[in-house]
């Protein structure tokens, strides 16, 4: 039998876990989780995004969603917007303050993903990354 430390799949959810501990801790003073940022740094990417899109993208339940643009919108950093073209539905839009918090964050960012990936060479990040990137966004290639 295969020992814990030879999956590679167990691996991958150990290096989530910790990253999403790390995030979460750096983020705590500003009421917001590494989920919450997520979505702002999706919508910095687009125009606008409807709910459903933004549970498709980030592979978050449909009523996570709601509960996070909920808590970004009190925040002041989203707001929600009639979509072009359907006055029924609304889009998710980052606002001026959203911005600003992500540019806020990004020395952060840079910081706990050192601190993560602190055991690895420049080229190995970027090797890392490279294969994070094919394998959790396979239609991307």
């Amino acid at each position: 039998m295969r020992g814990l430390h030879a999956d590679t799949g167990y691996l991958l959810y150990r290096l989530g876990l910790r990253s999403g501990q790390l995030f979460n801790a750096a983020l705590q003073e500003s009421g917001v989780r590494l989920r919450h940022y997520a979505l702002l740094r999706y919508l910095a990417t687009v125009e606008g995004a409807l709910q459903r899109e933004l549970s498709a993208r980030l592979g978050y339940d449909p009523s996570a969603i709601v509960g996070l643009v909920d808590d970004l919108e009190g925040l002041g950093f989203v707001e929600r917007r009639p979509a072009p073209g359907d006055r029924r539905s609304r889009i998710v839009v980052l606002t001026d303050d959203g911005r600003a918090f992500l540019r806020d964050t990004d020395r952060m960012s840079r910081r706990v993903t050192d601190q993560l990936l602190q055991p690895l060479s420049e080229d190995e990040r970027d090797t890392l990354h490279a294969l994070l990137l094919r394998t959790s966004e396979p239609d991307r290639t």
